[in-house]
């Protein structure tokens, strides 16, 4: 079978060229963003230390963004419920749904993340990394929330999960 889509090509990224960001809690390989997927979808995955703090309350207006565990276990907010997906789990958040995520007390997590349709993260994911190293105030992640359509949101729920 063949496909009529002639908007991009295929997109093949290789683990040893793709660019991947860091701090002391977590580790980001980006995969896909939507400038090489004709808009369609971003993908990138996440490996987060025990304890690591993950991404707060927030949600999307424009894309779903859907969670595929390979390892570990990973916490999640969605609406008022904290769910823990373990390896193997898949989990899709809807636009406007609040959600939260981290690795799970006492555990690792390596999760795959995607949005559809696709949005640049990448630029977000550098902008977070660059905070993380102080070369960027956490005021510009706030003015940057419709750019990448990231809206942070209080959660009681969540802040009392994190508190353990």
């Amino acid at each position: 079978m063949t496909s009529d889509n002639t908007d991009f090509p295929a997109l093949l990224t290789r683990a040893a060229e793709a660019e991947v960001t860091s701090d002391p809690s977590s580790v980001i390989t980006l995969l896909a963003d939507s400038d090489t997927t004709g808009g369609l979808m971003t993908s990138y995955r996440s490996t987060f230390a025990e304890g690591a703090p993950g991404a707060p309350a927030h949600f999307h207006t424009r894309a779903a963004e859907m969670f595929y565990v390979i390892d570990g276990s990973l916490q999640v907010l969605v609406d008022e419920e904290i769910k823990v997906l373990e390896a193997g789990d898949f989990l899709l958040v809807p636009p406007r749904t609040h959600h939260a995520f981290a690795a799970a007390p006492g555990c690792e997590a390596d999760v795959l993340i995607t949005f559809t349709p696709g949005m640049a993260r990448f630029d977000y994911m550098r902008l977070l990394n660059r905070v993380m190293r102080g070369e960027a105030s956490p005021q510009e992640i706030r003015d940057s929330s419709e750019r990448f359509d990231n809206h942070y949101v209080n959660s009681p729920v969540w802040n009392a999960a994190l508190r353990g």
